[in-house]
């Protein structure tokens, strides 16, 4: 087997695990993960072989793009405190914790070099969080805190991860330069990816057609990324400010088959490459297993050492900062979503997963110093952080669906309905805002105006049926159980008109950029 036969076997488990993961109620990452575990040791399956600089830049931008575009920055900018307390201070609280208790375990080891195992071990993956958390019908306000710490902290800790590294292999560490280039990096990033997001705006909007606009959108994160790392910023923060302002500004309500189209393809991106990702962790266990051998029992004490701070580390800060912003929530009136319950900090507790940039980082410490001498530990520090991560994220992941089902953690049903019936009557005014708007310069037939009245409640009723009272959602579902007669037999029309069309294919004589033409023009009309 070769590396491009692995990589399409990555890419088939990536489709198959999801509807696998639904079945037996496991995350998809954590079963492509066990994919990766399963194919390591198997002797036929080569060794990855990728070099450590590539990975980050060719997985994270598409990831860290997917993940933003489910979000927005109004919903960062209210949550601000707890991802603050999350993806910053608890990574420098990781950061340090993690390197004090390595380097007074692991004989020899320099303090720089600890920092670099603290920094690459400190940050949940935003995947990760995402991918399995998302799935199990948690609460929206631990949802978006989770993705707000893991899109965020894998800035702080890169930025962390490249200063400790450089004073490793350097040999001299100024901490007033350290700060000055995270601050560096912060700007320069920012600024990349606020220009670059304006730029892909402009260039949108003159493309014109969905095709070019969603190939755009796919090329984007990438640039944002290499660009800002050109120029020594954050690739990692470029890619969320360029997607933010996307998100933002670039979104044109009236553009349906941009949004559906890009949506669609947005949601393959994800499922393939997470999987990918999240695959070559487990193959990358091959390396750590050949680095242990002989000094097994030594090397489990270290990892699980280490597996043990990350844990409780995180526990110990989590219960003080959600009091804290507990008892400041209750004094002010904010706007930002904490958890409101010990079960929920808990299930909080148990998602702080370790994934693809921890990885990454691992595989590309330096093979030597500026020197030329072996860069210190580097075995021992890949071992335990392959530990961190297969603890974290097989163990975490597999037993997190139990612990939320045990402690009995859900969304608020009753809550997001509300919102979706406020919702639903916006929708419904602001039609039929529009429609007197329309009447005031256009005179409509009585009939007409009253026929149009009538879908503009529907548009709302559609959305959410509550909406109505009980005589008018009951003529609703008349009518809506003739629509659906309607469409079903229309459907049946179309789908004989789609099967007709598309025979003409084979038909000597026949321009198949016509008959696929004209089977657009079908499918499109199939969608209304």
């Amino acid at each position: 087997m070769d590396q491009l036969a692995l990589l399409f076997i990555l890419l088939l488990g990536a489709v198959v695990s999801v509807p696998v993961g639904d079945r037996l109620g496991l995350p998809a990452p954590v079963l492509m993960t066990l994919l990766g575990i399963v194919l390591a040791v198997l002797d036929f399956v080569p060794n990855v072989d990728i070099p450590p600089d590539l990975i980050l830049p060719a997985l994270l931008p598409p990831l860290l793009y997917a993940s933003v575009r489910r979000t927005s920055w109004r919903q960062f900018a209210a949550n601000k405190r707890p991802i603050f307390l999350l993806a910053v201070a608890l990574v420098f609280v990781t950061t340090l914790a993690v390197a004090a208790v390595a380097s007074a375990i692991v004989p020899g080891l320099p303090i720089a070099a600890a920092v670099a195992l603290g920094a690459l071990v400190a940050p949940p993956d935003p995947v990760a969080a995402t991918a399995v958390a998302g799935r199990l019908g948690l609460p929206r306000r631990l949802v978006s805190i989770l993705e707000g710490e893991g899109l965020f902290n894998d800035v702080t800790a890169i930025v962390m991860y490249h200063v400790a590294i450089a004073a490793a292999v350097s040999g001299s560490f100024s901490p007033w330069r350290a700060g000055l280039d995270l601050v560096l990096s912060a700007v320069v990033a920012v600024a990349v990816g606020l220009a670059l997001g304006w730029a892909a705006n402009k260039l949108m909007s003159l493309l014109g057609d969905a095709t070019l606009q969603i190939g755009l959108t796919l090329l984007v994160p990438y640039v944002s990324y290499v660009l800002a790392e050109e120029l020594h910023g954050s690739g990692v923060l470029a890619v969320l400010t360029t997607a933010l302002f996307l998100a933002e500004y670039a979104a044109d309500a009236d553009d349906v088959m941009t949004r559906l189209a890009g949506s669609t393809v947005w949601d393959v991106v994800d499922t393939l490459v997470t999987g990918v990702a999240f695959g070559l962790i487990g193959l990358e266990l091959h390396n750590a297993i050949r680095t242990a051998s002989g000094r097994w029992g030594q090397m489990l004490g270290w990892a699980a050492s280490i597996v043990a701070v990350v844990v409780l580390v995180r526990l110990a800060w989590l219960l003080p900062a959600t009091w804290l912003t507990k008892r400041l929530h209750a004094k002010r009136d904010y706007d930002e979503e904490i958890p409101t319950s010990w079960r929920e900090t808990v299930v909080m507790w148990w998602s702080g997963m370790r994934g693809v940039a921890s990885v990454a980082l691992a595989l590309a410490i330096p093979l030597k110093m500026n020197d030329g001498s072996p860069f210190p530990d580097r075995d021992e520090i890949v071992f335990i952080a392959f530990g961190v991560i297969m603890a974290t994220l097989v163990l975490q992941g597999l037993t997190l669906p139990w612990l939320v089902r045990r402690l009995g953690v859900r969304a608020d049903t009753d809550s997001e309905k509300a919102f979706e019936k406020k919702l639903a009557i916006r929708a419904a005014k602001a039609a039929k805002r529009r429609l007197r708007e329309i009447e005031e310069v256009e005179e409509l037939p009585e009939e007409l105006s009253e026929q149009l009245l009538r879908r503009a409640y529907d548009i709302g009723v559609r959305i959410s049926p509550d909406m109505g009272d009980e005589e008018r959602r009951e003529a609703h579902e008349q009518r809506a159980r003739r629509i659906r007669r309607m469409r079903r037999i229309q459907g049946e029309m179309l789908s004989a008109a789609r099967h007709e069309v598309l025979s003409a294919r084979s038909e000597s004589g026949a321009d198949p950029e016509i008959v696929d033409r004209v089977l657009r023009h079908l499918d499109v009309r199939s969608l209304r």
